[in-house]
């Protein structure tokens, strides 16, 4: 199933049963604790067994979301039907999930090797490991995502339909996942802050002020130049898979 997953053909979405659901969504979710284990580490081992549970919750709040306005995409388009939507979505989340467990190890390196959290250094370290983790995520994300395009190109009446049910994956991905983590905060643990599960005001602010934020602290103030350059960063890094995925002569009418 993880090669079928890192190596998708048209099957994989013939067939959604409850089975096949429930192996997929069992291997996402042991992926996402790992990382999310190491997510946490940094604050306290304890916060580290709380991200570990609570990222499949975070993609699964996601998937109910986006997997429901997306299989009503997808029938209104007349592309995939409303539970190879579903299952669509939840493969390309393991994909995802497959890429940051992979990276577990190297995040515990990290986690371990930055300054702890009652050091003097502890505001700026939060900083940049939450920026760290928000970028490897949205890697992760767009890559799994995108390895389901040629499936879409097989399943979907015409390429147009294609790319615009795999751009609405992308945006309702981003945008309800970033919004999610952030009521199901902390993630990271804040130094100075009691370890705990959840926040007491967990609809206060939002995911995008909180990175703003973070962006200027770690920056002294230039959090413009570097959205520019996370934009520039992102866009060099997928920019070998889009060429994977549309090849010059899809790209370019003759």
């Amino acid at each position: 199933m993880i090669r079928r997953l890192l190596q998708p053909q048209a099957d994989l979405l013939d067939d959604p049963t409850p089975g096949k659901i429930a192996r997929i969504a069992g291997i996402a979710a042991l992926a996402l604790a790992a990382y999310g284990f190491t997510t946490g580490y940094w604050r306290s081992p304890l916060m580290g067994v709380y991200v570990a549970l609570k990222m499949p919750l975070l993609v699964a709040c996601t998937l109910c979301c986006n997997g429901m306005l997306n299989g009503l995409l997808g029938v209104l388009l007349g592309g995939l039907g409303f539970r190879q939507s579903l299952l669509a979505l939840l493969s390309a989340f393991a994909v995802s999930a497959l890429l940051l467990g992979s990276l577990a190890p190297v995040t515990l390196l990290l986690a371990l090797d930055a300054p702890p959290p009652d050091s003097p250094q502890a505001a700026s370290a939060h900083a940049g490991y939450l920026l760290f983790h928000v970028f490897l995520v949205a890697v992760a994300g767009i890559a799994g995502t995108l390895t389901l395009y040629r499936i879409l190109r097989q399943r979907c009446p015409s390429p147009g339909v294609a790319t615009i049910t795999m751009l609405a994956w992308l945006a309702g991905n981003g945008f309800l996942g970033a919004q999610f983590s952030w009521i199901l905060r902390p993630f990271f643990g804040t130094p100075g802050l009691k370890v705990a599960f959840f926040r007491p005001d967990p609809m206060r602010d939002s995911f995008y002020g909180a990175v703003w934020r973070s962006l200027n602290r770690s920056t002294d103030g230039n959090a413009a130049f570097a959205v520019a350059g996370l934009v520039l960063g992102l866009a060099v890094i997928a920019w070998p898979v889009v060429r994977t995925l549309f090849p010059r002569t899809q790209l370019v009418r003759p």
